[in-house]
């Protein structure tokens, strides 16, 4: 009796390690990390032109220019001015809910001083608000 309990636990552990190796065991090569402008810049020797990496920061307001295949704008660290800025080069159609002030996730590569890239995603919130309609107070 004492034998099968002893294999019954033995089995329990081995199928537990198991299950967290499938489970989270590849759990790393899954994640995607992006840089700030501030350590995208501390690192820029470690990423060469043509080298691509993540990008993420605040869209700076007064900065977001339309070129003839994109959008030229500056990410900041953060929205307080004074800070560590990246200007961008952004060849395509930006997301619909692009805008300054909101945070993006780009992804690019250094070409000279300026990032550009040909990914994009924006940061939004979770609350839903339906487009004003003419008339409405709200």
């Amino acid at each position: 009796m004492k034998r099968y309990r002893l294999l019954a636990v033995s089995g329990l552990g081995l199928a537990a390690v198991l299950v967290g190796l499938l489970v989270f065991g590849n759990l790393n090569q899954n994640l995607v990390y992006y840089m700030t402008p501030r350590e995208a810049l501390a690192q820029r020797s470690d990423y060469p032109d043509g080298r691509r990496f993540q990008l993420g920061g605040l869209v700076e307001k007064g900065s977001v220019q339309k070129t003839s295949d994109g959008l030229t704008f500056a990410v900041a660290t953060t929205a307080q001015p004074g800070g560590r800025t990246v200007a961008v080069r952004f060849d395509g159609a930006p997301a619909q809910l692009f805008q300054a002030g909101i945070g993006v996730v780009l992804e690019g590569s250094w070409k000279g001083n300026a990032f550009v890239s040909d990914t994009m995603k924006v940061k939004h919130d979770e609350n839903y608000r339906p487009p004003a309609q003419a008339g409405d107070r709200s």
